[in-house]
Order: structure tokens, then C-alpha cells, then sequence
């Protein structure tokens, strides 16, 4: 397993690379240094001069990506591309084009984010699962056929009603909790009750429908057969034998999350005016910061890959024929 593992590992490298040269690439097909510097320094009256000093002072007056002034290997280093994406590798984020530190910046928002994903995430599941059950239970009845039409009524709503329903319903009219806002400890309890259960029931549609075509499919092998002539019980026979076997497909899916669970959901906190990593990744994206995209776009890439790494790790846990060779 180690050299699995290992492998991985150089695996990632080229794959890490490749998304930062793509991010690199489509922010700067969109605005050059010059641009980015009369932006943050006001588009109006600002000279070439002070256009050049701002350039200087963040490390923007190279070349992009090939030098043609310098010699041998200094062509390709002495870029933008090399100097901004070499330190990333030892997370070394730099700072922001107002000159925050992104590092500190990160580690005091990714727990607004947390504080929303996780319960989403483990609340939402262990929901999911248990309403595709119900429906596996009655499955072929009028009962599963609700639930069904129920979870296909949920996906068609888009998740900005939720989120506009849910404030105006909660918020304004009963008046249970903040619109928007945050606070740090026991505090921040009231501004993220909301965003959380509108997460969780903005899911339940696309996650049971999913996981109840899992089980359905599994309900029908042989093994499944076998406990029942051995006299178990039905519940017994979903709950312990059949999302064993249902595992290996549900921890690929949650893979998908793990990224979210740390950069926060874009929109919920845009909306909520939680100050997580979704709202700061917006909010970069909007003032043109490249230090703070490409920063985000690369911690996502890696947290996607390192989920990976731990998904194919949790398959041997669960499923004894699946082995892990270097």
C-alpha cells in the first residue's frame, strides 16, 4: 500500500502543474498585468508609470511564460508562470494583490466554511440513506412511488429558491435567525442553522434518488437472497448486508465533496455573508486577484487528489477482494 501511495503521489505533480498552467492560461487570456494594475489602481488618470511601479512591487514586469531577454534556463524561470506557481508546491501562497497574507487568510476562513460542510455533509448523507431505504423498504408501492415523486420534485427546484425561501420564510418572517452575518464560537450557531439545513434539504432529491438506485440494485443479488432464506429480517438485510455491499460507489461520491467541505459552498455563503473560502474565492474572482485564484484553484486540485488517494485506501476497508499495489 505505501507504494501505492507513493505513486500517487508523483502522479499528482504533473497533474497539479497541468491545472496550474490551465488557470494560469484563462486568467491571463482575460486580462494582462497592465489591466490587473489599472483596476486595483483605478482605471482612471493612472499613468504608465505608477502602472509599472504597481507591476514591479507584486512581481508582474516579468515575461508570462517564456523569456526571450534571458539566457538558458533563465528563459523559462524567470517568467511569472515559474516565480508565482514554484511555491505553491510547499504551500507558500504569497500575498494578495492588497498585500493580505492568503495563508493567514485561508486558515482563519476555512472554518466559517467547515462550520456549514461538514454537518451538510455527514447530516446530509446519513438522510439520504436513510430516506432511499424507506423507499427500498416499500419498494413497488405507493409509498415508494411518493418518495420518488418527491425527490424528483426537490431536483427541480433550483437550490437560489431554497436559499431566497428559506431566508424570507425564517428569517424575515418568523424572525428565527440572522439574514446574513457570522460569529466566532457558540455564537456562530444562529447564522449557520440556516444555511445548513437548506444544504442538507437542497440535496435530499439528487442523493436519495441516487443512493435508492444503488440498493435497488443490490437487493437483487444473490447474497441478498441467501440472508433472507437464513430467516433475517428485512431491516436487518438493507441496514447490514446491503449498504455494506453499496459502499465502494457511495465513498466515490463523496469524494466529489471533500473539496467543498473545505473551500465552502460559493453560494450559500455569498447569500448568508459568511466570510468562508467560497465567498473569498468570489470576491478574488471579482477584484481579478490571480495570487488568491490560482491559490484556490490549486488547494482544491490537491484536496480533490488527496480524497482520491483516501477513497481507494477506504475500498480495502470495506471490500477485503480489493487490493492496493505499487
Amino acid at each position: 500500500m505505501f507504494a501505492y501511495i507513493v505513486r500517487r503521489i508523483l502522479y499528482a505533480f504533473p497533474i497539479l502543474i497541468g491545472v496550474n498552467a490551465l488557470t494560469f492560461a484563462l486568467f491571463f487570456m482575460v486580462n494582462t498585468p497592465d489591466d490587473m494594475a489599472r483596476m486595483h489602481l483605478g482605471e482612471k488618470h493612472v499613468t504608465q508609470e505608477a502602472v509599472n511601479v504597481w507591476k514591479e512591487e507584486r512581481g508582474y514586469n516579468k515575461a508570462l511564460l517564456w523569456n526571450h531577454e534571458q539566457q538558458g534556463m533563465d528563459k523559462l524561470t524567470d517568467t511569472i508562470f515559474f516565480d508565482k506557481s514554484l511555491s505553491l508546491f510547499a504551500f507558500e501562497f504569497g500575498q494578495a494583490d492588497d498585500g493580505r497574507d492568503i495563508g493567514e487568510d485561508i486558515q482563519t476562513r476555512m472554518w466559517p466554511s467547515l462550520a456549514i460542510a461538514v454537518p451538510v455533509f455527514i447530516i446530509g448523507m446519513l438522510a439520504n440513506i436513510t430516506f432511499a431505504m424507506l423507499m427500498v423498504f416499500f419498494r413497488a408501492s405507493y409509498l415508494d412511488l411518493s418518495g420518488v415523486i418527491l425527490c424528483v420534485v426537490l431536483m427541480s427546484i433550483s437550490g437560489l429558491f431554497y436559499i431566497i425561501g428559506g431566508q424570507f420564510l425564517v428569517g424575515k418572517i418568523m424572525q428565527l435567525v440572522p439574514l446574513s452575518g457570522y460569529a466566532q464560537g457558540l455564537d456562530a450557531f444562529k447564522f449557520v442553522i440556516l444555511p445548513v439545513f437548506i444544504g442538507i434539504v437542497s440535496g435530499i432529491g439528487s442523493g436519495s434518488r441516487w443512493y435508492r438506485t444503488l440498493f435497488l440494485e443490490e437487493v437483487s443479488k444473490d447474497y441478498v437472497r441467501t440472508a433472507r432464506a437464513k430467516g433475517l429480517s428485512e431491516i436487518r438485510v438493507l441496514f447490514v448486508h446491503v449498504l455494506k455491499n453499496a459502499m465502494i460507489p457511495i465513498l466515490t461520491g463523496a469524494v466529489v465533496v471533500l473539496p467543498t467541505l473545505f473551500m465552502g459552498s460559493l453560494i450559500l455563503e455569498s447569500f448568508f455573508g459568511i466570510p468562508g473560502l467560497g465567498s473569498y474565492t468570489i470576491d478574488a474572482i471579482q477584484a481579478q486577484d490571480f495570487a488568491i485564484v490560482r491559490s484556490m484553484v490549486f488547494l482544491g486540485s490537491v484536496l480533490y487528489i488527496v480524497g482520491l488517494v483516501l477513497t481507494d485506501i477506504s475500498y480495502t476497508l470495506v471490500d477485503p477482494r480489493v487490493r492496493l499495489y505499487g
